[in-house]
Protein backbone atom coordinates (compact mmCIF):
# COMPACT_ATOMS: atom_id res chain seq x y z
CA UNK A 1 0.00 0.00 0.00
CA UNK A 2 2.93 2.34 0.65
CA UNK A 3 5.84 3.32 -1.51
CA UNK A 4 8.87 5.06 -0.01
CA UNK A 5 8.59 5.94 3.69
CA UNK A 6 10.94 8.33 5.50
CA UNK A 7 11.47 8.05 9.24
CA UNK A 8 13.10 11.20 10.57
CA UNK A 9 15.42 10.20 13.38
CA UNK A 10 18.72 10.95 15.05
CA UNK A 11 19.77 10.46 18.66
CA UNK A 12 20.23 14.24 18.85
CA UNK A 13 16.41 14.48 19.05
CA UNK A 14 16.72 13.09 22.58
CA UNK A 15 18.11 16.48 23.59
CA UNK A 16 14.58 17.83 24.04
CA UNK A 17 14.52 16.91 27.70
CA UNK A 18 12.75 18.86 30.41
CA UNK A 19 14.55 17.04 33.18
CA UNK A 20 13.74 15.24 36.39
CA UNK A 21 10.33 13.60 36.58
CA UNK A 22 8.83 15.70 33.79
CA UNK A 23 6.31 13.57 31.84
CA UNK A 24 7.82 14.52 28.45
CA UNK A 25 10.81 12.25 28.92
CA UNK A 26 12.79 11.49 25.75
CA UNK A 27 13.25 7.86 26.82
CA UNK A 28 9.86 7.23 25.20
CA UNK A 29 11.36 8.11 21.81
CA UNK A 30 14.50 6.08 22.36
CA UNK A 31 12.51 3.02 23.42
CA UNK A 32 10.27 3.39 20.37
CA UNK A 33 13.17 3.41 17.92
CA UNK A 34 14.83 0.52 19.76
CA UNK A 35 11.62 -1.52 19.66
CA UNK A 36 10.97 -0.79 15.99
CA UNK A 37 14.55 -1.78 15.22
CA UNK A 38 14.46 -4.96 17.30
CA UNK A 39 11.27 -6.09 15.55
CA UNK A 40 12.78 -5.49 12.12
CA UNK A 41 10.35 -2.69 11.28
CA UNK A 42 13.12 -0.26 10.32
CA UNK A 43 14.72 -2.91 8.11
CA UNK A 44 11.75 -2.75 5.72
CA UNK A 45 13.15 -1.95 2.28
CA UNK A 46 10.57 0.83 1.84
CA UNK A 47 11.84 2.70 4.91
CA UNK A 48 14.70 5.19 4.90
CA UNK A 49 15.90 6.72 8.15
CA UNK A 50 16.63 10.41 7.55
CA UNK A 51 18.71 12.66 9.79
CA UNK A 52 16.97 15.94 10.69
CA UNK A 53 18.42 19.41 10.28
CA UNK A 54 17.44 22.29 12.57
CA UNK A 55 14.87 24.84 11.44
CA UNK A 56 16.37 28.26 10.81
CA UNK A 57 14.87 31.60 11.76
CA UNK A 58 13.13 32.01 8.40
CA UNK A 59 11.26 28.75 8.98
CA UNK A 60 10.44 29.40 12.62
CA UNK A 61 9.09 32.89 11.91
CA UNK A 62 6.52 31.41 9.54
CA UNK A 63 4.62 30.79 12.80
CA UNK A 64 6.47 32.33 15.74
CA UNK A 65 7.22 35.96 16.63
CA UNK A 66 10.92 36.94 16.36
CA UNK A 67 10.73 38.30 19.91
CA UNK A 68 9.62 34.89 21.15
CA UNK A 69 12.51 33.16 19.36
CA UNK A 70 14.88 35.56 21.09
CA UNK A 71 13.25 34.82 24.45
CA UNK A 72 13.78 31.07 23.93
CA UNK A 73 17.44 31.71 23.10
CA UNK A 74 17.92 33.81 26.24
CA UNK A 75 15.91 31.64 28.60
CA UNK A 76 18.69 29.36 29.96
CA UNK A 77 20.51 32.47 31.21
CA UNK A 78 17.43 34.51 32.00
CA UNK A 79 14.83 32.39 33.85
CA UNK A 80 12.45 35.34 34.15
CA UNK A 81 12.09 35.74 30.41
CA UNK A 82 8.36 34.99 30.39
CA UNK A 83 6.49 33.79 27.28
CA UNK A 84 5.29 30.69 29.13
CA UNK A 85 8.87 29.56 29.79
CA UNK A 86 10.13 28.57 33.21
CA UNK A 87 6.86 27.01 34.39
CA UNK A 88 6.25 23.49 35.70
CA UNK A 89 4.88 22.51 32.29
CA UNK A 90 7.62 24.23 30.33
CA UNK A 91 10.80 24.30 32.39
CA UNK A 92 13.86 25.92 30.92
CA UNK A 93 16.67 23.52 30.04
CA UNK A 94 20.13 23.94 28.50
CA UNK A 95 20.12 23.88 24.71
CA UNK A 96 16.35 24.37 24.60
CA UNK A 97 16.33 26.53 21.46
CA UNK A 98 18.52 24.14 19.49
CA UNK A 99 16.58 21.07 20.64
CA UNK A 100 13.23 22.58 19.70
CA UNK A 101 14.57 23.87 16.38
CA UNK A 102 15.87 20.39 15.52
CA UNK A 103 12.45 18.80 16.11
CA UNK A 104 10.82 21.51 14.00
CA UNK A 105 13.37 21.07 11.26
CA UNK A 106 12.63 17.36 11.30
CA UNK A 107 8.93 17.95 10.70
CA UNK A 108 9.63 20.41 7.89
CA UNK A 109 12.04 17.86 6.43
CA UNK A 110 9.27 15.26 6.52
CA UNK A 111 6.97 17.71 4.73
CA UNK A 112 9.64 18.50 2.14
CA UNK A 113 10.28 14.83 1.37
CA UNK A 114 6.59 14.19 0.76
CA UNK A 115 6.11 17.42 -1.19
CA UNK A 116 9.04 16.65 -3.48
CA UNK A 117 7.82 13.10 -4.05
CA UNK A 118 10.93 11.51 -2.55
CA UNK A 119 8.74 9.78 0.05
CA UNK A 120 5.07 8.97 -0.06
CA UNK A 121 4.83 9.02 3.73
CA UNK A 122 7.15 10.63 6.28
CA UNK A 123 7.18 10.22 10.06
CA UNK A 124 8.70 12.32 12.81
CA UNK A 125 7.82 10.75 16.14
CA UNK A 126 9.64 13.54 18.01
CA UNK A 127 7.28 16.12 16.48
CA UNK A 128 3.65 16.97 17.06
CA UNK A 129 4.31 19.68 19.66
CA UNK A 130 0.91 21.15 18.99
CA UNK A 131 0.32 23.47 21.96
CA UNK A 132 3.02 26.09 21.32
CA UNK A 133 1.54 29.44 20.34
CA UNK A 134 2.92 32.25 18.23
CA UNK A 135 4.53 34.02 21.18
CA UNK A 136 4.59 31.52 24.04
CA UNK A 137 5.35 27.99 25.10
CA UNK A 138 2.51 25.81 26.35
CA UNK A 139 1.79 22.21 27.29
CA UNK A 140 5.41 20.93 27.09
CA UNK A 141 5.77 22.54 23.63
CA UNK A 142 8.35 25.23 22.83
CA UNK A 143 8.03 25.49 19.03
CA UNK A 144 4.98 24.31 17.11
CA UNK A 145 6.64 22.06 14.55
CA UNK A 146 3.32 20.92 13.08
CA UNK A 147 2.23 24.49 12.38
CA UNK A 148 5.63 25.40 10.92
CA UNK A 149 5.54 22.38 8.60
CA UNK A 150 2.03 23.30 7.43
CA UNK A 151 3.04 26.94 6.91
CA UNK A 152 6.00 25.73 4.83
CA UNK A 153 3.65 23.60 2.71
CA UNK A 154 1.37 26.60 2.17
CA UNK A 155 4.40 28.53 0.91
CA UNK A 156 4.90 25.77 -1.68
CA UNK A 157 1.48 26.53 -3.13
CA UNK A 158 -0.86 24.02 -1.48
CA UNK A 159 -4.45 25.19 -1.38
CA UNK A 160 -6.00 22.42 0.75
CA UNK A 161 -4.06 20.93 3.65
CA UNK A 162 -5.84 18.73 6.19
CA UNK A 163 -4.43 18.43 9.70
CA UNK A 164 -5.92 15.64 11.84
CA UNK A 165 -4.95 15.53 15.52
CA UNK A 166 -5.77 12.42 17.58
CA UNK A 167 -3.86 13.41 20.71
CA UNK A 168 -6.02 13.23 23.84
CA UNK A 169 -5.49 16.99 24.23
CA UNK A 170 -6.98 19.52 21.83
CA UNK A 171 -4.61 20.64 19.08
CA UNK A 172 -5.06 24.26 20.11
CA UNK A 173 -1.79 25.73 18.84
CA UNK A 174 -2.25 24.44 15.30
CA UNK A 175 -5.90 25.47 15.27
CA UNK A 176 -4.94 28.96 16.45
CA UNK A 177 -2.25 29.30 13.78
CA UNK A 178 -4.70 28.64 10.94
CA UNK A 179 -8.08 29.58 12.39
CA UNK A 180 -8.49 32.32 9.79
CA UNK A 181 -7.01 30.41 6.84
CA UNK A 182 -9.50 28.45 4.70
CA UNK A 183 -6.63 26.57 3.03
CA UNK A 184 -6.07 24.54 6.21
CA UNK A 185 -8.68 22.26 7.75
CA UNK A 186 -7.83 21.41 11.35
CA UNK A 187 -9.60 18.38 12.83
CA UNK A 188 -9.03 17.43 16.45
CA UNK A 189 -10.36 14.34 18.26
CA UNK A 190 -9.75 14.73 21.97
CA UNK A 191 -11.06 14.37 25.51
CA UNK A 192 -13.69 16.92 26.44
CA UNK A 193 -12.14 20.28 27.37
CA UNK A 194 -14.43 20.32 30.41
CA UNK A 195 -12.04 17.89 32.09
CA UNK A 196 -8.66 18.35 30.41
CA UNK A 197 -6.01 20.87 29.39
CA UNK A 198 -6.03 23.16 27.43
CA UNK A 199 -9.75 23.77 27.98
CA UNK A 200 -10.44 24.46 24.31
CA UNK A 201 -11.71 22.35 21.44
CA UNK A 202 -15.47 22.62 21.82
CA UNK A 203 -17.44 21.60 18.71
CA UNK A 204 -18.62 25.17 18.23
CA UNK A 205 -15.05 26.27 17.47
CA UNK A 206 -15.40 26.06 13.69
CA UNK A 207 -13.04 28.66 12.25
CA UNK A 208 -12.90 32.44 11.97
CA UNK A 209 -16.45 33.62 11.19
CA UNK A 210 -15.24 36.32 8.81
CA UNK A 211 -12.45 34.50 6.97
CA UNK A 212 -12.59 30.73 7.39
CA UNK A 213 -15.84 29.48 8.85
CA UNK A 214 -15.88 25.69 8.71
CA UNK A 215 -12.09 25.35 8.72
CA UNK A 216 -11.97 23.77 12.19
CA UNK A 217 -13.67 20.57 13.33
CA UNK A 218 -13.57 19.55 16.99
CA UNK A 219 -14.79 16.21 18.32
CA UNK A 220 -14.70 16.28 22.12
CA UNK A 221 -15.19 12.85 23.68
CA UNK A 222 -16.35 11.99 27.19
CA UNK A 223 -14.03 10.55 29.81
CA UNK A 224 -13.74 6.78 29.59
CA UNK A 225 -14.22 6.50 25.81
CA UNK A 226 -12.77 3.13 24.77
CA UNK A 227 -11.49 1.67 21.50
CA UNK A 228 -14.83 0.85 19.90
CA UNK A 229 -16.49 4.11 20.93
CA UNK A 230 -13.49 6.19 19.82
CA UNK A 231 -13.37 4.47 16.42
CA UNK A 232 -17.14 4.86 16.05
CA UNK A 233 -16.81 8.60 16.73
CA UNK A 234 -13.81 9.03 14.42
CA UNK A 235 -15.57 7.24 11.56
CA UNK A 236 -18.72 9.31 12.07
CA UNK A 237 -16.96 12.67 11.77
CA UNK A 238 -13.47 12.66 10.30
CA UNK A 239 -13.78 10.84 6.94
CA UNK A 240 -16.87 12.82 5.93
CA UNK A 241 -15.23 16.16 6.66
CA UNK A 242 -12.03 15.18 4.86
CA UNK A 243 -13.84 13.81 1.83
CA UNK A 244 -15.76 17.07 1.50
CA UNK A 245 -12.57 19.13 1.87
CA UNK A 246 -10.53 16.98 -0.57
CA UNK A 247 -7.05 17.68 0.87
CA UNK A 248 -4.00 17.66 -1.36
CA UNK A 249 -1.85 16.47 1.54
CA UNK A 250 -2.57 15.04 4.99
CA UNK A 251 -0.68 15.98 8.16
CA UNK A 252 -1.52 14.01 11.29
CA UNK A 253 -0.57 14.40 14.93
CA UNK A 254 -0.57 10.90 16.39
CA UNK A 255 -0.28 11.55 20.10
CA UNK A 256 -0.99 8.31 21.96
CA UNK A 257 -2.02 9.74 25.33
CA UNK A 258 -5.61 8.56 24.86
CA UNK A 259 -4.25 5.25 26.20
CA UNK A 260 -6.07 3.80 29.20
CA UNK A 261 -2.91 3.81 31.34
CA UNK A 262 -1.80 7.34 30.47
CA UNK A 263 -1.25 9.34 33.67
CA UNK A 264 -2.27 12.67 32.13
CA UNK A 265 -5.78 11.98 30.80
CA UNK A 266 -8.90 9.86 31.08
CA UNK A 267 -9.73 8.14 27.81
CA UNK A 268 -9.48 4.35 27.61
CA UNK A 269 -7.90 3.24 24.34
CA UNK A 270 -5.57 0.27 24.09
CA UNK A 271 -2.60 0.05 21.75
CA UNK A 272 -4.95 -1.99 19.56
CA UNK A 273 -7.33 0.93 19.20
CA UNK A 274 -4.42 3.22 18.48
CA UNK A 275 -3.13 0.83 15.84
CA UNK A 276 -6.59 0.87 14.23
CA UNK A 277 -6.59 4.69 14.25
CA UNK A 278 -3.30 4.76 12.33
CA UNK A 279 -4.72 2.39 9.76
CA UNK A 280 -7.75 4.66 9.32
CA UNK A 281 -5.50 7.68 8.77
CA UNK A 282 -3.30 5.75 6.35
CA UNK A 283 -6.34 4.66 4.35
CA UNK A 284 -7.62 8.26 4.17
CA UNK A 285 -4.24 9.48 2.91
CA UNK A 286 -4.37 7.01 0.05
CA UNK A 287 -8.03 7.67 -0.69
CA UNK A 288 -7.85 11.47 -0.68
CA UNK A 289 -4.27 12.73 -1.01
CA UNK A 290 -2.57 10.29 -3.39
CA UNK A 291 -0.87 8.85 -0.32
CA UNK A 292 0.84 12.12 0.68
CA UNK A 293 0.98 11.68 4.45
CA UNK A 294 3.11 13.35 7.12
CA UNK A 295 2.72 11.67 10.52
CA UNK A 296 4.00 13.35 13.66
CA UNK A 297 4.22 12.11 17.24
CA UNK A 298 2.85 14.21 20.10
CA UNK A 299 1.73 13.36 23.60
CA UNK A 300 2.00 10.00 25.26
CA UNK A 301 3.32 9.54 28.78
CA UNK A 302 3.15 5.79 29.21
CA UNK A 303 6.89 5.76 28.56
CA UNK A 304 7.29 1.98 28.47
CA UNK A 305 3.94 0.28 28.01
CA UNK A 306 2.23 2.61 25.53
CA UNK A 307 4.41 4.93 23.44
CA UNK A 308 6.96 2.42 22.10
CA UNK A 309 4.28 -0.06 21.04
CA UNK A 310 1.90 2.55 19.62
CA UNK A 311 4.47 4.36 17.50
CA UNK A 312 6.17 1.15 16.38
CA UNK A 313 2.75 0.18 15.04
CA UNK A 314 2.53 3.63 13.40
CA UNK A 315 5.85 3.13 11.58
CA UNK A 316 4.90 -0.40 10.55
CA UNK A 317 1.50 0.78 9.32
CA UNK A 318 3.08 3.52 7.21
CA UNK A 319 5.50 1.01 5.71
CA UNK A 320 2.60 -1.10 4.45
CA UNK A 321 3.86 -4.12 6.37
CA UNK A 322 1.71 -4.20 9.50
CA UNK A 323 2.86 -6.02 12.60
CA UNK A 324 0.76 -8.93 13.77
CA UNK A 325 -0.70 -7.70 17.08
CA UNK A 326 0.29 -11.02 18.66
CA UNK A 327 3.97 -10.34 17.90
CA UNK A 328 6.11 -11.04 20.95
CA UNK A 329 8.37 -8.24 22.14
CA UNK A 330 12.03 -9.31 22.14
CA UNK A 331 13.48 -10.23 25.49
CA UNK A 332 16.46 -7.97 24.77
CA UNK A 333 14.18 -4.92 24.63
CA UNK A 334 12.44 -5.84 27.87
CA UNK A 335 15.78 -6.41 29.58
CA UNK A 336 16.89 -2.97 28.43
CA UNK A 337 13.85 -1.43 30.11
CA UNK A 338 14.84 -3.12 33.37
CA UNK A 339 18.47 -2.02 33.04
CA UNK A 340 17.37 1.57 32.63
CA UNK A 341 15.65 1.39 36.01
CA UNK A 342 12.25 2.34 34.63
CA UNK A 343 9.44 1.54 37.03
CA UNK A 344 6.86 0.26 34.54
CA UNK A 345 6.58 -3.45 33.86
CA UNK A 346 7.68 -4.01 30.25
CA UNK A 347 4.98 -5.46 27.99
CA UNK A 348 5.45 -8.87 26.42
CA UNK A 349 3.41 -8.52 23.21
CA UNK A 350 2.38 -5.84 20.71
CA UNK A 351 -1.27 -6.19 21.66
CA UNK A 352 -3.38 -5.61 24.73
CA UNK A 353 -6.25 -7.68 23.38
CA UNK A 354 -8.36 -4.61 22.73
CA UNK A 355 -11.56 -4.97 20.75
CA UNK A 356 -11.53 -2.65 17.73
CA UNK A 357 -14.81 -3.60 16.11
CA UNK A 358 -17.51 -0.96 16.22
CA UNK A 359 -21.02 -0.25 15.00
CA UNK A 360 -21.23 2.64 12.59
CA UNK A 361 -22.97 5.70 13.93
CA UNK A 362 -26.63 6.38 13.31
CA UNK A 363 -28.71 9.30 14.57
CA UNK A 364 -31.14 7.09 16.46
CA UNK A 365 -28.79 5.85 19.18
CA UNK A 366 -28.20 7.64 22.42
CA UNK A 367 -24.99 7.47 24.41
CA UNK A 368 -22.51 10.03 25.66
CA UNK A 369 -20.30 9.36 22.65
CA UNK A 370 -23.24 9.54 20.24
CA UNK A 371 -24.22 12.89 21.71
CA UNK A 372 -20.66 14.12 21.16
CA UNK A 373 -20.78 12.91 17.56
CA UNK A 374 -24.05 14.64 16.86
CA UNK A 375 -22.93 17.90 18.48
CA UNK A 376 -19.83 18.00 16.27
CA UNK A 377 -21.71 17.07 13.13
CA UNK A 378 -24.34 19.75 13.77
CA UNK A 379 -21.65 22.35 14.43
CA UNK A 380 -19.45 21.54 11.43
CA UNK A 381 -21.11 19.42 8.75
CA UNK A 382 -23.36 22.13 7.26
CA UNK A 383 -20.25 24.11 6.28
CA UNK A 384 -19.23 21.18 4.06
CA UNK A 385 -22.68 20.92 2.49
CA UNK A 386 -23.32 17.72 4.45
CA UNK A 387 -26.43 16.63 6.35
CA UNK A 388 -25.46 16.22 10.02
CA UNK A 389 -28.29 13.75 10.60
CA UNK A 390 -27.59 11.51 7.61
CA UNK A 391 -25.14 8.69 8.47
CA UNK A 392 -24.34 8.35 4.76
CA UNK A 393 -22.60 11.77 4.85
Amino acid sequence: MSDSVAVVWDDALLGYTMGGEHPMHPVRLDLTIQLADSLGVLANDRITVVKPEPADVDLLTLVHDPAYLEAVRRAPGDPGVGHGLGTDDNPIFPGMYDAAALITGGSVQAARLVHEGRSQHAINISGGLHHAMRDRAAGFCVFNDAAVAIAWLLAQGYERIAYVDIDVHHGDGVQAAFYDDPRVLTVSVHQTPLTLFPGTGFPEETGDPDKALGSAVNLALPNGTDDSAWLRAFSAVVPGALRAFQPQILVTQCGCDAHHEDPMADLALTVDGQRASYRALHDLAHELSDGRWIALGGGGYGLVRCVPRAWTHLIAEASGDRLDPATEIPESWREDVVRRGLRARPPTHMTEGGYTGFAHWDPFTESRVDRAILRTRHASYPYFGLDPDDPRD
